[in-house]
């Protein structure tokens, strides 16, 4: 079954590369991108998409470690804060109730 999988991965990243050369060789127009204050130099269309594509896959998995990182410390705490809770509660049981 993993070697399906493989197999099946693999048709797929060999057909997004076909598409993506398609779509490069289709769009060779050369263009500027204009910001505030500069102008870049002249790209094919396809350059200037495919560089947004994957600066936006950077930004997206970025955010999404700073997410992750942040939930991790904050379940620590947490985790940290409950057994010390824990610890406090056993510390001040009656020692009749500990038999229970």
């Amino acid at each position: 079954m993993a070697g399906f999988q493989k197999i099946i991965l693999l048709l797929v990243v060999i057909l997004v590369a076909v598409a993506v050369l398609v779509f490069s060789m289709n769009n060779q127009m050369a263009v500027s991108l204009n910001f505030l204050f500069f102008e870049t130099q002249p790209r094919g269309v396809a350059v200037w998409l495919i560089l947004g594509f994957i600066f936006g896959l950077l930004l997206g998995v970025v955010l999404t470690l700073m997410a992750t990182v942040r939930v991790s410390v904050s379940r620590r705490q947490l985790r940290k804060r409950l057994d010390k809770a824990e610890r406090a509660l056993e510390q001040n049981r009656a020692p009749d109730d500990r038999a229970i």
